[in-house]
């Protein structure tokens, strides 16, 4: 793993240790942030949250890019030394917020974020979930973009999300969401 693209470009990243976390593919990866840039021009000052974190290298991907501050939520022992490490390794530890804690045991948000990077485990749902208590919860900003990454075989769908697109990359989708405005 590495960093694709920015700062940080061709840095490599730590993965965790064991089989508990799958790390996000490079191709899928670049495949994402092709999508987010495309409808975002830059990532200047934007405020990310990366969600089941993992090795960080989702939200590591949007500092490099010039995001102005990310916020990792991780609760698996093995993920959190991987993505402490790949922040000390890149030096991004002023921009970043370590949350040693399981998504759904967050509360209200103090500043939203603009981009919500999101990759649940596969088939289990924790994506909808999250989305439906993080909204409730003002994580997100009114032109947010959010990106949950799940098994090819899932579809997301969360009541007050409108898809605004659908990339399957390898064994990967990708569904881009944006808040419904009534």
């Amino acid at each position: 793993m590495r960093i694709i693209s920015g700062e940080w470009r061709s840095r490599p990243l730590v993965a965790p240790k064991g089989d508990t976390t799958r790390p996000t593919a490079d191709r899928t990866r670049e495949t994402l942030f092709s999508m987010l840039t495309s409808r975002l021009g830059s990532f200047e000052d934007l405020r990310v949250l990366d969600l089941f974190a993992g090795s960080g290298a989702l939200g590591l991907e949007a500092l490099s890019r010039g995001a102005a501050h990310c916020t990792f939520v991780e609760q698996d022992h093995l993920a959190l030394d991987a993505l402490e490490k790949n922040i000390a390794k890149l030096g991004g530890k002023d921009r970043c917020d370590v949350r040693k804690s399981s998504v759904l045991s967050m509360g209200s948000a103090l500043k939203p974020a603009d981009i919500i990077l999101m990759d649940p485990p596969y088939l289990s749902g924790a994506g909808s979930v999250a989305l439906d208590k993080l909204g409730r919860f003002g994580w997100f900003a009114p032109s947010a973009w959010i990106s949950v990454e799940t098994s090819i075989k899932e579809d997301v769908e969360v009541k007050g999300f409108t898809v605004d697109t659908v990339r399957n990359v390898g064994k990967a989708r990708i569904t881009l969401l944006r808040l419904d405005h009534d």
